[in-house]
C-alpha cells in the first residue's frame, strides 16, 4: 500500500499549482484526520458494502498539513514542500520546491534554445490540471506548468515527472497523461471547491 500511496503522490506533486498560505489552515491535527481517514479507507476496501455507499471527504486543509508534518518520507529525494489547492469541478493546483540540478545536468545539451541549459538549484515547480476519475481508474489532464514562474511545455513537466518517480518496478517513472487505477477500490474521487469525496 505504501507503493499506491507513493505513487499517488508522486503522479500528484508535480501536477499541481500553489495554494495561498494566507488561506491555509495547515495543523498537526488536521494531518492526524488526514491519516485516521486514509486508514478508514484502507478499511473500506475490505468490507463488503454495497458499492458506491461509502464516501469519505477529505479537505484541502487536511491534505496540505499532511504534506507538511507527515508524508516527507513518502516523498521522492528532491521535492519538498508540496502544498496544494482544491479547486473544484475536477480542477486541482499546486506546487511543489524541485530540485533541478541533477536532471538539468543530465538533460542539458548546452545549446543556447535548450530550456534544461537555463534552470538548476532548488525551485517551484507549478501546475494546474484536471483529474478525472472513474469506474476505478483516475486521468491527469495538465493544462498549464510552471517553473519559477516561467511557463513550460508539456515535454519539460514530462521529463521532471518520469525523473522523480523512477522506480525498480518503473525504472523509466510514469507518464502524466497515463491512466492508473485508483487504489483501494476507489471508484472516483468527487473534486469540489475545497475538498475531494472518495467514493468507494
Amino acid at each position: 500500500m505504501h507503493y499506491s500511496i507513493r505513487r499517488l503522490a508522486v503522479l500528484t506533486l508535480p501536477l499541481l499549482a500553489l495554494a495561498s498560505l494566507q488561506a491555509a489552515t495547515v495543523s498537526r491535527q488536521s494531518a492526524e484526520t488526514f491519516s485516521q481517514k486514509v486508514t478508514l479507507i484502507r478499511q473500506q476496501a475490505q468490507t463488503s458494502e454495497r458499492v458506491g455507499a461509502r464516501r469519505t471527504p477529505l479537505t484541502q486543509d487536511e491534505l496540505n498539513s499532511w504534506f507538511a508534518y507527515q508524508a516527507a518520507p513518502l516523498l521522492p529525494n528532491g521535492v519538498t514542500q508540496p502544498q496544494v489547492t482544491i479547486v473544484g469541478q475536477g480542477k486541482v493546483s499546486g506546487q511543489a520546491v524541485v530540485d533541478l540540478d541533477a536532471i538539468a545536468k543530465k538533460r542539458a545539451s548546452g545549446g543556447t534554445f535548450d530550456p534544461w541549459s537555463l534552470v538548476g538549484g532548488r525551485v517551484p515547480v507549478t501546475v494546474t490540471g484536471v483529474l478525472h476519475t472513474r469506474d476505478g481508474k483516475g486521468r491527469f489532464e495538465a493544462q498549464s506548468a510552471e517553473i519559477a514562474g516561467l511557463p513550460v511545455p508539456s515535454s519539460m513537466l514530462q521529463e521532471l515527472v518520469s525523473y522523480y518517480s523512477r522506480s525498480p518496478e518503473r525504472p523509466q517513472g510514469l507518464r502524466i497523461d497515463e491512466t492508473f487505477p485508483l487504489p483501494a477500490n476507489i471508484l472516483q474521487i468527487e473534486v469540489g471547491p475545497g475538498q475531494a469525496v472518495v467514493v468507494q
